[in-house]
């Protein structure tokens, strides 16, 4: 990893704090994180020095949401997680930095639309989240579940973008304001630990990304503790729309470079 700039420094202390607001707040503000640090790094070695700043975040979203997680959602969603971060390990093994910065971009302009989706089935998650309960067999909830799980798995391990595609399922699921952030939260800290080891045997987390981590890390927390003092006051809408404009532009930027 080259020496890294003060403005490049800058760039990715700004995304560490969107990294701890996100977790705490908006979960889709991740997006900006994951083109910022593809952008200034190189994008493979990036997700490598992303991981352990989401993880840092998603102890402060535990600590603040732990009381409202749904477990059964949980087991029911890690087995076909899993699975998919063993095949996004498999695609790390071969792929080269290009191939990461053009996955990364593509990613990213998929969860965009992902997220535009799911803003417009918001207003009907209530009374979708009923019939389906109502409705649903378990084999097709298992099947659900395996089709987001082996997505989720897969994009959280390529890219660390795994967050709208589980937003989705759990939108669609019915989930209360609550509940989704609790799920959502344990969730991504058991499956962020557990891609640790995969991280560092890929050659992603090394001493020299520690060390970055070490300094970056102090910018998620105040990020996180913002989260969690706006999180009701924040108005959604406008945020949703910003954080989806800076995907498209990032998303875009990866593909072209």
């Amino acid at each position: 990893m080259d020496t890294i700039t003060l403005w490049a420094f800058v760039a990715l202390a700004g995304a560490a704090t969107l990294v701890g607001f996100s977790k705490t707040a908006v979960s889709g503000a991740n997006t900006v994180s994951l083109a910022v640090f593809a952008a200034v790094l190189p994008a493979r070695e990036s997700t490598g020095v992303l991981l352990p700043l989401l993880i840092v975040g998603d102890v402060f979203a535990v600590y603040t949401y732990r009381r409202h997680a749904d477990w059964a959602t949980l087991v029911r969603l890690f087995p076909a997680v899993a699975a998919g971060v063993v095949a996004g390990t498999v695609f790390m093994l071969w792929a080269d930095d290009a191939a990461v910065r053009t996955s990364i971009g593509a990613i990213l302009l998929l969860m965009a639309g992902v997220t535009v989706w799911r803003r417009r089935a918001a207003g009907k998650a209530d009374d979708a989240g009923k019939a389906e309960k109502a409705g649903e067999g378990q084999g097709s909830a298992r099947l659900k579940a395996g089709s987001y799980g082996v997505l989720g798995g897969f994009t959280t391990m390529v890219a660390n973008a795994g967050g709208p595609v589980m937003s989705m399922y759990l939108l669609s699921a019915g989930f209360r304001k609550l509940g989704f952030l609790g799920t959502s939260a344990w969730f991504f800290l058991i499956v962020n630990v557990a891609k640790v080891p995969f991280s560092v045997g890929l050659g992603l987390i090394d001493g020299h990304s520690l060390l970055l981590d070490a300094a970056l890390a102090l910018f998620v927390i105040p990020g996180a503790f913002l989260g969690k003092a706006v999180v009701d006051r924040i108005n959604q809408r406008l945020f949703e729309r910003l954080v989806i404009a800076a995907t498209v532009v990032g998303g875009a930027q990866l593909l072209l470079r």
